[in-house]
């Protein structure tokens, strides 16, 4: 019995990869959301992009904007390598394509007062 795959290719839609970079995003400890996007009428026309993602393929190699919103207290630079670590692991690991840049932007910290109503900066 032949086990080899058969000949043919597997193509990623654009919307899966964002989905696992969001997930990855958000998986990790500080992040409190994704940001929307800046750019204002110029993203709707571009392709590979969603709330707080926006990415690009070239060839087998996978770079990505990052827009998120981290809570207030935590180191946002180890929040930002964490962020660029497991969302790079997960589209080597769920995706198996290669990652080039990963752009982690900070658009806003999330205070918590008091009485656990949360506030933007």
């Amino acid at each position: 019995m032949d086990t080899s795959p058969a000949p043919g290719r597997t193509f990623v839609a654009p919307g899966v990869l964002i989905t696992v970079a969001k997930l990855a995003a958000l998986s990790v400890p500080g992040v409190v959301r994704m940001s929307p996007i800046p750019g204002g009428v110029n993203r709707l026309f571009r392709r590979g992009w969603a709330e707080g993602v926006r990415l690009e393929t070239e060839g087998e190699t996978v770079s990505a904007d990052l827009f998120i919103v981290v809570a207030h207290g935590g180191n946002v630079q180890d929040v930002a390598r964490e962020v660029q670590r497991e969302v790079a692991r997960a589209i080597r690991e769920m995706i198996g394509l290669e990652v080039g840049r990963l752009d982690v932007h900070l658009e806003d910290i999330e205070f918590t007062d008091a009485k656990g109503a949360t506030a933007t900066r």
